[in-house]
């Protein structure tokens, strides 16, 4: 067993896992896993730089996660940081902060390197099962982007596009720094517009269709399996690996989009920080679904973070 620990620093929020790996067997046992919302990204679709606020956010949950590394005694630290801050002009800002803080510096990975860390973390424990046929078709539905990858036993092929649930929010449904209440229909359209174009530009290099077995990633996904199941709190044992059907997830989308943020915020298992940017992120996952003819979705609780983990082991 190697000791690992893995940050992934997204555009909503920033993970941290410690955990025993076995290459050997291809086990990964946790030892410590937890969340932080920050929303990095805050206002970089609109302004191209990570917002002061948001940084120092970023940085206070990085001394939290740096305590825990050195108590648990990681032997390697990998810190990844996705869509947000590949995109702002002030990214070095942010690379100075957390090299001071952790000691290692965040590799702002590509699209096509997030991919592969989100296929590994989602589909290295579903070898072996007979029911659930291959080829997968993963997809990571993102703050900034969504990373979509085809593949069996390996990726096969890759694409990410920027259509992400905190992205498809700013740019549609805020005005005056507040989000819509419910959004208008005219919001929604220009969303799933946005999101229709995405899937285009994916399909020229990703055959979404050739999928046998979807596979849902990341926190809008595994927010709609814990709504499914009425969960009275958010389980992950009970998510990773359910199954929501193409009915399901159009019904829950349609009332996250009619309800207001009191109501949304009502629910049980929804995090505070994703009460804005479920809805977008719904919407995300339900036209895959009707673009691929999917039935389901098999959610996963395992993802880019554990890709990370796998690559340090």
């Amino acid at each position: 067993m190697t000791r690992v620990a893995a940050i992934d620093c997204g555009t909503n929020s920033i993970r941290l896992l410690v955990a025993d790996a076995d290459p050997a067997t291809g086990e990964l046992v946790d030892l410590d896993r937890r969340m932080t919302i920050v929303r990095l990204g805050q206002g970089v679709d609109r302004t191209g730089r990570l917002a002061p606020d948001a940084l120092e956010r970023t940085f206070a949950a990085c001394r939290e996660y740096a305590t825990i590394v050195k108590d648990h005694g990681a032997e390697r630290l990998r810190f990844v940081a996705t869509s947000a801050s590949r995109d702002a002009e002030n990214r070095d800002e942010f690379v100075r902060g957390v090299l001071d803080i952790l000691g290692v510096e965040p590799e702002v990975i590509s699209g096509d390197q997030e991919a592969e860390f989100s296929f590994t973390g989602a589909t290295k424990e579903l070898t072996g099962r007979d029911d659930l046929a291959k080829p997968y078709l993963v997809v990571d539905i993102g703050g900034g982007s969504t990373e979509f990858v085809v593949g069996e036993d390996r990726v096969r092929a890759a694409r990410s596009v920027d259509i992400g649930c905190v992205r498809m929010t700013e740019r549609h449904l805020v005005h005056d720094g507040v989000v819509s209440d419910p959004p208008a229909p005219e919001q929604i359209e220009a969303i799933r517009a946005d999101i229709e174009a995405a899937l285009d530009l994916a399909e020229e290099s990703v055959p979404l269709r050739e999928a046998r077995t979807l596979v849902g990633l990341a926190g809008s996904v595994t927010t709609i399996a814990a709504i499914a199941q009425d969960l009275p709190e958010y389980d992950s044992e009970a998510i990773h690996h359910s199954r929501v059907s193409c009915d399901r997830v159009r019904e829950i989308t349609e009332r996250l989009l009619s309800a207001t943020h009191a109501e949304r915020a009502a629910i049980p298992s929804m995090h505070p920080g994703r009460v804005d940017v479920i809805g977008a992120g719904a919407l995300v996952l339900l036209s895959v679904m009707e673009r691929i003819g999917a039935d389901e979705v098999v959610v996963s609780e395992h993802d880019i973070l554990d890709g990370i983990a796998w690559s340090v082991a």
